[in-house]
């Protein structure tokens, strides 16, 4: 699990599947271990649709728990000069 959440704050918001690969741990194992980690409330999850042409994909999005990414830099939009 230790290696799931250093991915998940090295790299940000991810997919379980992106998970597995990148750590080369089972997706069976991720999905569990992500399970785990969302019931003590140390990472946020959903359930996630997605459809490529005619093709299903169903999966887990997951992010660490309270964490809020630095903005990016450069002029944002709306911004006053």
């Amino acid at each position: 699990m230790q290696e799931i959440m250093q991915y998940l704050k090295k790299y940000g918001q991810r997919l379980d599947s992106e998970i597995a690969e990148a750590t080369g741990i089972p997706l069976t194992k991720v999905r569990r271990s992500i399970t785990d980690l969302s019931a003590r409330g140390e990472v946020t999850k959903c359930s996630v649709t997605r459809f490529n042409g005619d093709e299903k994909f169903e999966g887990i999005l997951c992010r660490v728990a309270g964490l809020i990414p630095p903005t990016s830099p450069g002029r944002k939009p709306g911004a006053s000069s």
